[in-house]
């Protein structure tokens, strides 16, 4: 029997330049494949027309002038996003109705109006809260504040049904800030 020493296990991060066997040398580059910023052969420098089949020039593609028109929802679905948006501003403040009115408002015209109407209760019920903290100096703000919460939470909730149903829903209280 002899003995051969085992072999020493590669160390591709060693500093001695080698690396892999039958590799080049770190930095140099491959052999067939060019140099960095050479364009790569067969294909055409930057700004050039791309050659399709059989050396034919290739057309663009089409620009992103034209969108389609947007796809109205269905009724499920409206029902379904003006729940949620009038639920979302019980959490969200006037965020979740401002940002379904600008996404949804050409999509129906039950969540255009169920988007507006939460949006324009929320914007209302935003101007009702600065003025509470502001009265909260004079040690009534607290009883505004609280208002303003309930009244959020219990109308939101109602307009929140009226939508599951299919229902328009009127808030009370409101300033319509956003025409129909």
């Amino acid at each position: 029997m002899t003995d051969t020493p085992p072999s020493q296990p590669h160390d591709p991060y060693a500093k001695d330049g080698q690396g892999q066997p039958g590799q080049p040398p770190y930095g140099q580059p491959q052999q067939g494949q060019p140099a960095y910023g050479q364009p790569q052969q067969g294909q055409p420098a930057y700004g050039q027309p791309q050659q399709g089949q059989h050396g034919q020039p290739q057309q663009p593609q089409p620009g992103y002038g034209y969108q389609q028109p947007v796809q109205p929802m269905r009724p499920e679905d409206e029902k379904l996003w003006s729940t949620l948006i009038h639920l979302g501003g019980i959490l969200f403040g006037f965020l979740a109705p401002l940002i379904g009115y600008l996404v949804l408002k050409d999509r129906g015209p039950f969540i255009r109006e169920h988007t507006r109407v939460a949006l324009n209760f929320q914007i209302t019920m935003g101007i009702a809260g600065v003025i509470g903290a502001i009265l909260w100096v004079v040690l009534v703000g607290y009883l505004v504040s609280a208002a303003v919460g309930i009244v959020v939470v219990v109308f939101s909730i109602l307009a929140a049904v009226a939508a599951n149903k299919g229902e328009y829903y009127k808030y009370p209280l409101t300033i319509e800030f956003i025409k129909q």
